[in-house]
C-alpha cells in the first residue's frame, strides 16, 4: 500500500482486505502529515517510512523493493484510500497463480451508469473515457480504463521490468503498464465497483493535466523506441 494522508482511510482499507491475505502487508508512508503511521502499525501493518516525500512513483519503488525481498509469487498493490474494493483481491490474483496472465488491474469502468452511480465526477469519466480510447489505439490494446490503482503483478514481470529507472511522479503506473507490453508481458483487467468518496484521495487539476501529458509523452517514447529511432532503458 503506497501511503500518504491515509489516516483516515486505512483502517476501513485493511478490515476490507481478506485475512488469508493479511499477513504480508506493507505500507510505505511518504512523509505524511497526519498520523497513517501509528495507525497502521496499530492494525499490526509492516510500515516503511520515507524521511522525505518522495512522490507516488517512489513511494510504489520502495513498495515492490521490500515486497520483492518477502520472495512472493503475486505482489497487490493496492491504494489505502478505500477507493478500491480489497475483497476482490483473490479474483486479481488467481489468473496470475494459474498462469494465464501477469499483471491483472481492476477496472472501475465496465459501464457509464454504474461509474457515475459509483459517484466518479461526470468530468472525470469522460476524461477517462477519452484517454483510455487513445491510449488503446496508440498501445493495440482494448482495456476500460488505464488509471486504476488496484493492480496485481507476477514476481516475474517486477524483475523483469525496469521500474527503478522510472518517474516518481503519477506516471509511474502508466509506466508499469507501457513497459510491461513492451516485454510482452500479458496484461488483463477484471471489474470492481467505482467507489468514490470524499475520503478518496485525488488528483487536482494541474497534476492531472500533467500525468495525463506525461502519460502520452511515454506512449510516444515508447513507440519511437518500437521503431528504432531512439532506445530506451524503460523499455524491452
Amino acid at each position: 500500500m503506497p501511503a500518504y494522508n491515509a489516516e483516515k482511510t486505512v483502517r476501513d482499507t485493511f478490515n476490507e482486505i481478506p485475512k488469508a491475505f493479511r499477513k504480508h502487508i506493507i505500507l510505505v508512508d511518504d512523509n505524511s502529515r497526519d498520523n497513517t503511521v501509528e495507525t497502521a502499525k496499530k492494525l499490526g501493518i509492516k510500515v516503511f517510512s520515507h524521511p522525505q516525500n518522495l512522490g507516488y512513483g517512489g513511494n510504489q519503488k520502495t513498495c515492490y523493493w521490500e515486497a520483492l525481498k518477502l520472495d512472493p509469487d503475486v505482489v497487490v498493490m493496492l491504494h489505502p484510500d478505500y477507493q478500491y474494493d480489497a475483497t476482490l483481491i483473490e479474483e486479481m490474483i488467481r489468473p496470475i497463480i494459474q498462469g494465464r496472465y501477469d499483471f491483472i488491474f481492476g477496472s472501475r469502468i465496465q459501464n457509464k451508469r454504474a461509474a457515475l452511480l459509483g459517484g466518479m465526477p461526470p468530468l472525470k469519466y469522460y476524461i477517462n473515457r477519452f484517454v483510455c480510447l487513445l491510449e488503446n489505439m496508440l498501445l493495440g490494446v482494448n482495456f476500460t480504463e488505464h488509471f486504476s490503482g488496484f493492480r496485481a503483478y507476477s514476481v516475474k514481470l517486477l524483475k523483469t521490468v525496469p521500474f527503478q529507472r522510472f518517474s516518481n511522479d503519477f506516471v509511474f503506473d502508466q509506466q508499469m503498464s507501457v513497459s510491461s507490453l513492451s516485454y510482452g508481458f500479458r496484461v488483463g483487467e477484471i471489474a470492481i465497483p467505482t467507489r468514490y468518496h470524499e475520503k478518496a484521495s485525488s488528483i487536482r487539476f494541474l497534476k492531472g493535466s500533467k500525468f495525463i501529458i506525461d502519460t502520452f509523452r511515454q506512449i510516444f517514447l515508447y513507440r519511437l523506441h518500437k521503431t528504432g529511432l531512439i532506445k530506451s532503458r524503460l523499455f524491452a
